[in-house]
């Protein structure tokens, strides 16, 4: 049956499809569905034949996600390692709202994922549009191999989000009070 899928899925995408032809625009929209599908469940064999067919690996659906927000935020550790090993990824890719895989990945506690992708090559006081850094999700769910992580790669510690709140306020909110006076004491 797979193999079935990965020939029809080439013969598709292939083919051109025209905006105009409403059939092909609803298979357009189908593939794009079995792709982040494959997303999230890790389905390395049907990425690589979308990538194969010439589907960008950076393609985002309509929240902005894409194949490794996705496999990143869905603990899909071999499909992300997939994806970062691809010549094309763009590792940083925000969704529509600013949120990276590395976010995705703290904020579900896929560790491993995360210390993959603080490997890449992004921004690290990357925000989202609510002003949140890797390291303030990291706070948030207290990730400490993450934080410790983050401020080795020179995470800026006096940074705030877009509510004025600090790492140490972030902190605290979550009754961490050891973590948010260890925030208060260090220097920025």
């Amino acid at each position: 049956m797979k193999t079935l899928i990965t020939v029809f899925l080439i013969v598709l995408l292939s083919a051109s499809f025209h905006p105009a032809n409403a059939n092909e625009n609803e298979q357009s929209q189908q593939l794009k569905t079995l792709y982040f599908d494959a997303a999230r469940t890790g389905d390395i064999e049907l990425l690589t034949t979308f990538y194969n067919a010439g589907l960008s690996v950076n393609i985002a659906n309509e929240k902005g996600y894409t194949a490794l927000i996705l496999s990143a935020y869905n603990g899909q550790t071999e499909a992300v390692n997939f994806l970062l090993g691809l010549e094309d990824i763009n590792p940083c890719q925000e969704d529509a709202r600013g949120n990276t895989a590395l976010m995705g990945a703290i904020f579900k506690g896929n560790l491993r994922i995360a210390k993959s992708l603080m490997g890449v090559d992004c921004e690290v006081d990357q925000s989202n549009q609510n002003g949140q850094t890797a390291l303030m999700f990291a706070t948030l769910f207290d990730r400490q191999d993450i934080i410790q992580g983050l401020l080795d790669q020179g995470a800026n510690i006096s940074l705030k989000d877009s509510h004025s709140r600090s790492l140490s306020d972030i902190a605290a909110s979550q009754g961490n009070q050891i973590l948010a006076d260890k925030f208060k004491q260090a220097k920025p």
